[in-house]
Formats: C-alpha cells, structure tokens, sequence
C-alpha cells in the first residue's frame, strides 16, 4: 500500500505536483496504463481479417488487428528481434507484419513465422513471439486492453456505471451498433493527461471558458443543460463509481431530439427505425435523452456523439484524439449531420476542444515548480475540489449526485486514481 498519494489526494482538494511530478506519472503508467483496462478502440476500425490499427497504451506502441480466426489482439509494436517499430502508419491492411530492419516476419496473431538467413538462428521461432496484451475484451464493440493480464475481468472494470453509459451510446442506433470510421483527429497538448479527465467532465467552465461558442450559436442546447448556473437547470453531475463519472443533461432538455438539433419532421425515418426496433415507449425515451455525456476511466471520453481518446506522451504532454459515431442502419445524411456538428465542436477550428487546451496549458504552466507538500510549505499548491461537496447526494442505485456545476466528477475521478495508485504499488 502506497501511502504517499493520500497525502496529496484528499476529498476535497489534490495537490498541483500530482500534475508535474515525472515519479508521478512513471507510477500511472505502470500502476494505471499497465496493470489496468484501457480503452483502445472499436472493432468497427478493423472489421476484415488483416485490418489494423495503431495506438497507444500508456507511452507503449501497439497494433490493434483483427487476425485471421476474427479475434482481435493487441500487439507490441515493436519487432521481438530488435524492438524496431513494425507499423507507421494509423492503420492498414495484410497478411502479416514484417520489420524492415532485418526481414524478420509475423504473423496476425503475433507469432513469429518467418526469419531472413535462418541458418544462424538458433532458437525456437515459438520462443519469439510478439510481445501483446495479457488481456484483451471488447464490451459492445469497444475494445480494451490489459497489458500486465491480471487486471481482473473487463466487465468488472466497467461495472454497471460503465455498461450503462455504453449502452446509452449505442442503443441510438437502430441496429444496437455504432461505428468509428470516420477517422480520428489528434490534439496534442501541453499539459498533464490528468486535465482531460477533469475537464471533459466538468459543468462549471462553459459559461467563461466557451463564452464564444455561446454567442456564436444561441440556439445551443447547452443554453438548456449547463449554462447559468443553480438557477438555470436541474442538469447533474454523476459519480457512476469506478472513476466513471458523467454530466447528466436529460433532466434538463427542453425538447426531444434537442442534441440532434433537429426535431422528428426532418429525420423521420430515423424515428420510425428506432420505434420498429424499441417499441415506441423505449424509443420516445431515447429519442429524448440522446447520448451521454460521461468518461469511463482512465482514458474513454464519450462526449455525446463524439468518442476521445485521452493518451499520454509525457508528464506534460498528451493527446486528445476524438471521432464522431457513425449509427448503423440510418441514412447517409443523419451520419454526415452527426459529422458536421462533431466538427463544430471538437474539430481543429471548433470551439471546445481548442478553448480547453489553452486553459490545460495555462494550468500546466502555473503548477510549474511544485514540490509534495511539506512540514515548511504545507499550505502551497492545493487545488482545491470542494464545490458543492455538503450537497452532493447518495442515490439508491449507489451513484453520487449533485447539481451539474458541482466538482462532483472530478472528486469522483481523483477519489477512484488514489485508489488504485495505492492498492497497485
């Protein structure tokens, strides 16, 4: 048990060093990146035999494929002779996966099958394999992976609180089924991985942070969900457990499809494929409440109709990576409305993402220099988490409630990293 991190983790404050201290962050990437489920991606990314995807776990390169017997895997990305990287670019398509360095070759499920000059190898080809994730699941077509292989299974990871946030995601197609295939865009940032959790749950920023995009677009439902404050909306932040936490707009939309931005006369047929598949009670309900806005920890934003990936480079580097869903079983112009508003809000010239890596870097500039709290400077570089803390309400299904501009989430994020920090020292 790793008592240091409850000294810097407290339920109504964390101490700045948590986000610059490069201990810290070699500690996550073992005791979180490494030993814990991370989200990689969607089985829609890879969906023939010999499709594969790159990605990160942690700092660790990986190659998520589909192999031949149509089991995904998640290999190293680096050739078991050498460690020179076998795949460059974000994704492709083959039979195998060859070095360039000296021609050794792999098969889709990592092992190894051929090797140039094989009169000067010795050893078994069996003892060779690619190194790969000790577990990997998928839960609806998300795919995670595990590289240590003793994290426990995926569904216990998740939890109801996970499932269910999931499951409100992909129960918007008609079909029950989504896809990523309308390829990622990356954010690289200057700041500590740790604000992406914070701030793509946070209800508090909107009105100052995004003054803009409320100027911009006054018919925004976020006018309904989260600006204004108390007064304003009934909207809640949710601590679902486990590190998942969400914002909980429903209780405050003012009409059905208002995340769509549409109403039922112009999609329609849409409405009527949810009804054939829900019954219509089921799908007047989802047709209201739309797709969460929630994270599934450590590293899964599913911000509505959008999927972020939250990956860390260094102690003060990282990337945000998002693409918009893609619902089966609609018609193209319902999948290209879903891409338009994706790019108005998280694209290269949005209005949200951008906005919130100026503040993430703002942070990480003025943590610079903080030291774990000591007897001669105990009182330095707190920050404090406390809004809305005496409110805040357990629910009878176990969750944590308060009002949507309350720290809610972000105590619930933090509460859940000392557990772990502590637990897998």
């Amino acid at each position: 048990m790793d008592k240091r991190y409850a000294a810097l983790i407290q339920d109504d404050r964390v101490h700045g060093s948590l986000y610059t201290d490069a201990d810290v962050f070699a500690d996550e990437m073992d005791r979180i990146f490494r030993r814990g489920w991370v989200f990689v991606g969607h089985d829609s990314e890879i969906p023939k035999p010999g499709d594969w995807v790159t990605r990160q776990v942690g700092r660790e390169p990986v190659i998520m494929v589909r192999d031949r017997e149509e089991t995904i895997r998640v290999l190293a990305n680096r050739c078991a002779h050498r460690g020179n990287r076998l795949c460059w670019r974000e994704a492709g398509h083959g039979n195998a996966f060859q070095c360039i360095y000296h021609g050794w070759t792999f098969g889709l499920d990592g092992s190894l099958r051929a090797v140039s000059h094989k009169a000067g190898f010795e050893r078994d080809r069996a003892e060779m394999p690619l190194d790969r994730a000790g577990q990997v699941d998928r839960y609806r077509g998300f795919v995670f992976a595990n590289m240590s292989g003793d994290a426990g299974p995926l569904g216990d990871h998740l939890a109801a609180g996970g499932q269910d946030l999931i499951d409100r995601l992909c129960d918007l197609s008609p079909t029950g089924n989504i896809r990523l295939s309308a390829g990622w865009i990356g954010h690289r940032v200057e700041s500590n991985w740790k604000m992406w959790p914070e701030s793509d749950s946070d209800g508090y920023h909107l009105d100052f942070v995004h003054a803009s995009m409320l100027r911009a677009q006054p018919d925004n439902y976020y006018h309904d969900t989260v600006i204004g404050g108390e007064q304003a909306n009934v909207s809640r932040a949710v601590d679902h457990g486990g590190g998942h936490v969400e914002l909980d707009l429903r209780p405050s939309y003012a009409r059905e499809l208002a995340w769509l931005g549409v109403g039922r006369d112009r999609v329609g047929a849409y409405c009527d494929a949810m009804v054939a598949r829900y019954g219509q009670e089921r799908a007047d309900r989802l047709l209201w409440d739309g797709p969460p806005h929630g994270f599934i920890f450590p590293n899964l934003f599913l911000g509505e109709v959008n999927v972020a990936r939250i990956d860390p480079v260094d102690v003060g580097s990282m990337v945000h990576a998002h693409t918009v869903i893609q619902l089966e079983g609609v018609d193209d112009a319902l999948n290209r409305r879903l891409l338009r508003q994706s790019e108005a809000a998280l694209g290269p010239a949005s209005f949200i993402v951008p906005d919130d890596a100026i503040i993430a870097e703002r942070m990480q500039l003025g943590f610079q220099g903080l030291r774990p709290p000591s007897n001669g400077d105990a009182r330095r570089g707190w920050i404090d988490l406390s809004r809305g803390l005496s409110r805040e309400q357990r629910q009878a299904d176990g969750t944590r409630t308060g009002h949507v501009s309350d720290e809610v989430t972000n105590r619930a994020f933090w509460q859940h990293y000392r557990h772990v920090m502590e637990r897998r020292a």
